[in-house]
């Protein structure tokens, strides 16, 4: 009797990393496809898909509160880094001062 195939679902990374492979790195479909057990023209279309919503004009709206949210994160991100650059100013005085 023969076995019924199942269809192989693979997580998102893993359909970015093979894209990726194909258009930036020049690998194979027809290796990547061996390797991860799938068809070579699952690829194909993933890459005319890819493609084709590149070449589309993404516009991506927010909602006020997620506008807040963001902001809150780069005014921490802001005063993360502004803190970090005093502590390597005054590393650099301790350290020009002190030379070994």
């Amino acid at each position: 009797m023969k076995e019924k195939q199942t269809r192989k679902r693979l997580d998102a990374q893993t359909k970015e990393y093979i894209l990726k492979s194909v258009l930036e790195d020049g690998a194979k479909v027809s290796d990547l496809a061996f390797k991860f057990e799938i068809g070579s023209s699952t690829i194909h279309k993933w890459i005319k898909d890819y493609r084709e919503s590149k070449n589309q004009d993404v516009t991506r709206y927010f909602t006020s509160s997620e506008v807040d949210k963001l902001q809150a994160a780069f005014d921490k991100k802001l005063r993360d880094l502004e803190e970090e650059n005093e502590i390597l100013k005054k590393a650099m005085h301790i350290f020009a001062k002190n030379p070994e």
